[in-house]
């Protein structure tokens, strides 16, 4: 019995790689990158595709000696895709570490709470000389992002959830639903600075040439959020089981109602997403504020009124234009300290998402 069973697991585990067989092919790559790097003056990057390189041509000359060429080729693709998702993993990692490095210095209560009304050269060279804390925050760029990002939300969902659900609800792919899906096709497309040039096109036939306010900048934003509100819309809408529907046809429930409390209730998981997408796409962008909103070192709220900040144009004035250009550090630091600040609202942003869609989506409980 004893020796059936050696028998067997033999044969199991014959013309297979033992487990250490990978594990000592990785660290003979490693090995032998940084040797090979090192001939050629010695560089993380180098020695990474030195490493990789040699990892997948030995793994899979191993697998083939061992287990034939089809284990092999699988082992190749396998590494492969290993290696993409690696890849692809390295700027995303780079990014965040680079700005958290060079961005949470700047971070204080002076940096969140206070403008950069009254902070001038003379100030940073003083700061510089001194050695102590960088003056000046980003709060008034800070409340000019919310506010013109809450204004572009408001407009840009209820038309995008509107026009999703009047193409996949009520068209039978007419004539207006084909041209409402080009036009839809067109505006995804849309440069950022085009946006922006037709709301300040717009704005200034209505109310006289350079109008610039933060309702305005709302408006070119919301031309870039709606297309990507009714792509994502349409998509999760499609994907809701039409026997929820006749279901509720049948117990003689209207379609408006049906739609209300069945069909946007089972796809709101995806419908927060697509929101979270849209205001995340738009949160960052630069050009068509410069053009609409303006910049401004001082607080204001009204958005209906006057040049307002935002947190992408005061990185784009701390870093183009210092506010002391012999002593570019401490516009520098706020320049990073408000890049952090942005990476964190659209982390929060996505964790909004996310506990909107636990709370309204449809209870799967009995």
């Amino acid at each position: 019995m004893i020796d059936t069973t050696l028998t067997r697991s033999a044969s199991l585990t014959k013309n297979q790689l033992p487990g250490w067989a990978l594990w000592a092919t990785f660290a003979a790559s490693i090995v032998l990158g940084a040797a090979f790097s090192a001939l050629l003056g010695f560089s993380i990057a180098t020695f990474a595709i030195f490493a990789a390189v040699l990892f997948v041509a030995g793994s899979t000359i191993a697998t083939r000696v061992v287990e034939g060429s089809r284990r092999a080729a699988d082992r190749f693709a396998t590494n492969l895709i290993y290696g993409a998702f690696i890849l692809a993993l390295v700027p995303l990692i780079s990014v965040i570490f680079t700005v958290l490095v060079r961005g949470i210095p700047g971070l204080s209560m002076d940096f969140l709470f206070t403008s950069m009304g009254g902070m001038t050269g003379t100030v940073d060279n003083e700061t510089v000389a001194s050695g102590g804390p960088v003056l000046g925050g980003a709060y008034h760029a800070i409340m000019g992002t919310l506010l013109i990002t809450l204004w572009a939300t408001i407009i840009s969902v209820p038309i995008g959830l509107l026009t999703a659900v009047y193409l996949v609800e009520y068209s039978k792919g007419g004539p207006l639903a084909r041209a409402i899906t080009f036009f839809v096709d067109v505006m995804t497309g849309i440069p950022s600075i085009v946006a922006g040039l037709f709301a300040a096109a717009f704005f200034g036939l209505v109310f006289g040439p350079g109008t610039r306010t933060g309702f305005v900048a709302a408006v070119a934003l919301s031309v870039l959020m709606i297309p990507v509100v009714v792509r994502s819309t349409e998509e999760m809408l499609k994907i809701v089981p039409n026997e929820l529907r006749e279901a509720s046809y049948a117990l003689g429930v209207r379609k408006w109602r049906t739609i209300l409390k069945v069909v946007v209730p089972t796809a709101i998981s995806g419908i927060a997403s697509g929101v979270t997408l849209a205001i995340a796409r738009v949160i960052g962008e630069t050009a068509p504020l410069l053009v609409t909103a303006g910049f401004v070192n001082t607080i204001n709220l009204n958005v209906f009124a006057g040049w307002m900040a935002s947190l992408p144009t005061f990185i784009y004035r701390q870093l183009m234009s210092p506010t002391s250009p012999t002593n570019t550090d401490p516009s520098t630091q706020r320049a990073w300290a408000a890049a952090l600040l942005l990476i964190l609202m659209v982390m929060l942003l996505n964790l909004g998402a996310r506990l909107v869609a636990r709370i309204f989506a449809p209870k799967t409980g009995r």
